[in-house]
Formats: C-alpha cells, structure tokens, sequence
C-alpha cells in the first residue's frame, strides 16, 4: 500500500511539474524575446517533454477511451537513434504547447518532416541528407503499397502506418544494433496483423533459423515481400519482386532458375510459369529433406502435378537447377556443354578464319583486276539457270522461318536484356511467343521433310545412273577435302583460284548443316514440347540435355547463317551488295563460268549447256528479288546483333 500511495504521489508531482515547467524553463531552454522584436516562435524542447515521458516510474497512460498506451521513452535509446537530434515535436507536430492533452494524442507526421526536410535539403553534400534521399524513395513505394490504402473493416485509417512497423524512437542507421535487433522481431511486427501468416512461417526453415538459432541471415518478411514498396502476393508485380527476392540469399539457385524455361519467361515479367515458391512453399518452405517438404521426393511428383497434370514418375529425374558448371554432381549436363562449346569453337575458329582470308584475297584480285567484274555499260544478255521454282520456294520458307524461330528463341534465351523484353511485348507475350515458335519449327520441319522425300525419290527414280560422288551430287567426296587445301592455298597467294563444279565445299557443308540442324534442333524441341509424354519413355535428366542442345545448336545456326553464310553468299567483294541469284534462279553465264568453272566445261563438252540458258529476268523480278534479298539481309543482320548482344551480357 505504501509502495501504491508513493506511486501515486509521484504522479501527481508529475503533473504538477508539467503544469509549471514552461514558465520556469523558458528562460534556460527557450530562446528569449528582446524588446521591440517580433515574438520568437516557441519551440518544445526534447528535455521539457522528457520530464514526462522520460518517468521510468510512469510508463502508461490511458487514454479518454479507456485503452492503455506505452508513453515512455527510454533518453539512452533513443539517444541512439537516427531521430535523436530531432525535436519531438517535429513528429509529433500537434503539440503546440505544454501541458498538452493526456495521455498523448497518436499523430506522428513521418512523410510530411521527410518530404519538408528533403526539399530544403536536397543539393546539401552533408551524407546525412543524401541517406534523406533513399527515405525519400522508400515513403514514395509506402505510398503506393497496399499498406497505404484504406482499411477495409476500418476506412477512416489506412492498413499499416510507418510506426506500425516501426519502433518510433528507436529506429537505427543500417549495421546497427537497433536494426539486427529490429530484423529478429520482423515475424512478431507483421504477425500483429497477418496472424496466420506468422504462424505458418514459425514452422518453416526459415523461422526456425530467425527464432530458434537466432540467425539474422535468415529470411524474414520484408526480404521477400520488400520493406516499403508491399503489393498483394496475388498481383504479378509482388510475385515478380518475391521470386527476385529469393536470389537474394540464394544466388546459384537463381541463376540455374533464370537459365530454364520457368525463369526466362519469369525474367521477361511474367507469372504463369513455375516460381520458386510455386516448388519449394513460401512461408511454409521446408527443407528438401523434411518429410512434409513439397521439394521432398516423396512429394515432388505431386508438386510437379500441380502445372505439368499427366508428369509419370520419370519426370523426377529432372534437375531444376541442374548446374553446367557443376561436374561432380551434374556429368551428364557438364560434358553436353563442353560438348556444344567446344563444337562451337571449332566451327568458328575455321569458317571465321576462312571469311578473313577470303576477304583479303578476293578484295586483292579485284584491285589486280582478276575474277568476275561485269560491264555495267554492257548488260550480259545470256543467263544460266541455276534453281528450279521449288528449290526458290523452299529456300525462302526455309529462310522466313528460320528467322521466325531465331526471333522468338532468342528472346527466350536472352531474357535478360532490354531488347528480349520489348520483342515478348511487341509479340503479345510468352504464350503467344510460343505458339509463333511451334508454328515457325512445324513449317520449318516440314519443309525440311518434303525435300528430303522429294531427294529420296528423285534418287530412287535416277537409280540406274545417280552417282553419289558424282560432279551434281551433294555427298562429299575427297575432291572437296583437296578442294578446301587449295582454297587455303590461293587465300595465301601460294596458287590460282581453285575451280568448282556444280557445288563447292562450302555450298556442300550449307546444305548438310540442317541435316545435323533437324536432328539435333528438332528431337529436342519435340522433346521440350511434349514433356509428359517424353517421360514415358525417357528419364526426366533428358530435358536437361535437350535444353542445352537445342539453346547451343540454334546459337550456333544463327551466327553462322547471318556471319559466314551471308559473307559467302553476299558480302564477300564478287557479290557485294547482294547476290538474287536464288530468288530469281538465274545467273548471268560469265558469272557461271567464273564460280563454276568446271560444270560450265562439262555441260559444254556434252552438249548439254544450251538446256540451262535462258533470258535475263524482267526488271520487276530483278527489282523484286533485290527488295526481297535486302529485307531478309536486314533482318537476319539485326537478329544476328541482338543475339551478340544477349550472349556478350549473359550474366
């Protein structure tokens, strides 16, 4: 009773101290008004208020409503803090004068002596303003956050307000104790209002760690949901920024994720294909071993079931985040990319070199006055003809939707830069992008099929006379191997130009690649298309292999169609700007005789030339093949920069 009685006796003091303070203190803590002067504006100092709040004895009040508050400060930590050098009354800025209303009345002004500070201070030097700026950012995502908007139950409060969440006096600088300490009790803060939330993650991996370990490392809330710029978890823009998030702790995850179909269409802005917590839970997240784990192997079927409905247990083999990088536990995936690599590096190293060389040497022919230089002044009149109609058909449908497939796969593979972002846009999106790709692989592999049987027949109906190493085939054949020793030869300026018959090596090797293209490009496409119905027969690690080859080989189609192929065809200096040759399947004959030295003298020698020579294309073939030859020049020179772009910036 004693001990009650003092208490109360020290309160009343309290009061009495607060009644009388300002008169007697204004002289010490106020500055003073000279006579004659304007009346100097009044300002509450942090000692003054202090006095009250500062009572360890007198730490609650009630307010008119009944409800109890906290009213005390304790002078030490908030000494500490970012706000202690400012006046308390520059947040609590309804307090114009003391005593004021008891107990305190709850308006604190955070955006307003922010935004106030940061126009008077903005071009200040002083780092202390600059922090000022990064607050300025995160009140800017606040007020666009779902905890800025109104309560539903409650509309005259908004959902979450700054000292909601934080601790008003005791908000420290980054690497702070206040802040470790605020980190550890982010579950307790959020869990005021999502209950159940909280709940769950307490039991998950990382809230054991954050609760029971005491590990600060661990996940909290704000590092997957953000501290300020918050947004429903059902929005794409939160589902986007949680799925970011998670790379944040869990880099060589992300990057096998962003490597795969799921994480490239996710990267692009999109939501409809499998996030990490789609797999692995989100606050409810176990680890791979726990037995009620979503990841664990007696459940990950199901949890594949989730999006791919009719996965058979093959579909386990699969490796999410299978890593290329990584021989000891994943072999099968390292050795394919070393593989396409090394393939790569060695298509180029070759063809790139024979471009250079090519490039000299022709150019160094032309100024000696050598090779094939028509007489604009004297149009030649006879012409050859090289390709029938269905070999012109089938080379530009081939050409279109080779292009198509580039544009659509590459946006895919490359969806890290800007350039992949705004095509998926133009496009209409991954869905979209999708079925244009499947399209352009269907006609693509049909064309592709058609003149396959249409070479097997024709073969098949010439039996008796078809010579597989003959001069008109295109099997290779030695004379194409002494035939690359002598080109090597005249790029050195060591012998002539060497002469060719119906097809060179290089022609020969055009048209083979897309035998090699089909198998290796169109089985993994097939598999990547239908992935249920691949995993009744083969095992899940497949599309794993099938990914790499069909990203690696398309790659490798694209550089060398639109760098060596388009040098050989239309760059180098005897055809430069352009060669129409295959859109109007006519070739001027000196032109013939220069490239194909040897079929010109065998069809001559037989007397079988005058069959092939036919009249100059009209000028509106001309003028349309050399429309036709540039737009596709363009365009295949564009896709081939955007994808030296993406594979020069792949992270």
């Amino acid at each position: 009773m004693a001990i009650n009685a003092l208490k109360s006796l020290a309160g009343m003091l309290a009061v009495v101290i607060c009644l009388f303070a300002a008169p007697i203190a204004h002289g010490a803590d106020e500055p003073s008004e000279q006579a004659g002067a304007e009346p100097a504006v009044k300002v509450i100092s942090n000692k003054r208020c202090m006095r009250c709040h500062g009572d360890e004895d007198e730490k609650t009040a009630k307010r008119p409503d009944g409800t109890e508050i906290n009213i005390f400060v304790d002078k030490e930590v908030f000494g500490h803090s970012v706000h202690a050098k400012q006046l308390c009354v520059g947040c609590h800025n309804n307090i114009t004068e003391l005593p004021h209303d008891e107990p305190l009345p709850k308006r604190v002004g955070c955006t307003e002596c922010h935004e106030k500070t940061w126009a008077e201070q903005k071009n200040n030097p002083d780092p202390e303003y600059k922090r000022l700026g990064v607050v300025m950012q995160q009140i800017d995502g606040y007020m666009h956050s779902v905890h800025a908007k109104p309560n539903k139950l409650d509309g005259t409060r908004v959902n979450a307000t700054c000292v909601d969440c934080h601790q008003a006096h005791n908000i420290g600088s980054l690497g702070s104790s206040q802040r470790a300490d605020h980190r550890l009790k982010n579950p307790e803060v959020c869990g005021r209002c999502h209950e159940k939330e909280k709940e769950v993650y307490l039991a998950s991996v990382h809230g054991k760690a954050l609760m029971e370990k005491k590990d600060a490392k661990s996940a909290v809330c704000s590092d997957c949901h953000s501290t300020h710029n918050i947004a429903s978890p059902k929005g794409n823009a939160m589902k986007l920024a949680i799925t970011q998030n998670c790379g944040n702790c869990h880099t060589d995850a992300q990057k096998t994720y962003f490597a795969s179909y799921h994480g490239q269409v996710n990267r692009l802005g999109y939501t409809h294909t499998a996030k990490c917590y789609d797999c692995h839970g989100g606050h409810d997240l176990k680890g791979i071993n726990d037995p009620t784990s979503s990841v664990h192997k007696n459940n990950r079927l199901k949890t594949c079931n989730t999006c791919h409905k009719d996965a058979p247990e093959n579909f386990l083999g699969f490796h999410a985040h299978g890593n290329a990088h990584d021989f000891d536990k994943y072999p099968g995936i390292w050795i394919t990319a070393k593989f396409m690599q090394a393939l790569i590096i060695g298509v180029f190293l070759f063809f790139w070199t024979h471009v250079i060389l090519w490039l000299h040497r022709e150019y160094k022919d032309r100024q000696q006055g050598k090779g094939y230089m028509p007489d604009p002044t004297r149009p030649e009149t006879v012409y050859f003809r090289r390709f029938t109609a269905t070999w012109r058909l089938v080379h530009l449908l081939f050409a279109v939707s080779t292009m198509i497939l580039v544009m659509t796969g590459t946006t895919l593979l490359f969806s890290h830069t800007a350039w992949a972002q705004t095509v998926i846009g133009l496009l209409g999106g991954p869905k979209v992008e999708a079925i244009i790709h499947r399209t352009a692989a269907t006609t693509w592999l049909s064309v592709f099929l058609f003149h396959f049987v249409t070479a097997v027949l024709n073969i098949w109906r010439h039996r008796k006379t078809f010579q597989w190493f003959g001069p008109t085939s295109l099997v290779p054949n030695m004379q194409d191997l002494r035939d690359v020793g002598a080109m090597f030869s005249w790029f050195i300026g060591r012998s002539p130009r060497p002469s060719f018959d119906r097809w060179s090596y290089w022609q020969k090797f055009d048209y083979w690649a897309p035998f090699w293209g089909a198998a290796i490009i169109g089985f993994s496409g097939l598999m990547l298309f239908f992935p249920t119905k691949t995993a009744i027969f083969l095992p899940g690690w497949v599309f794993n292999i099938a990914t790499i080859v069909h990203a690696e080989e398309a790659l490798l189609a694209t550089m060398f169609l639109f760098s060596v192929h388009f040098f050989n065809v239309h760059f180098r200096p005897d055809k430069f700007p352009m060669s129409t040759t295959i859109f109007t399947g006519t070739v001027p004959l000196e032109e013939f005789k220069h490239e194909h030295k040897l079929e010109y003298e065998r069809l001559l020698a037989s007397g079988e030339l005058d069959k092939y020579l036919v009249n100059p294309p009209t000028r509106r073939v001309v003028t349309g093949s050399k429309v036709l030859a540039a737009i596709l020049i363009f365009a295949g020179l564009s896709l081939l920069a955007l994808v030296l772009i993406g594979y020069i910036t792949m992270p």
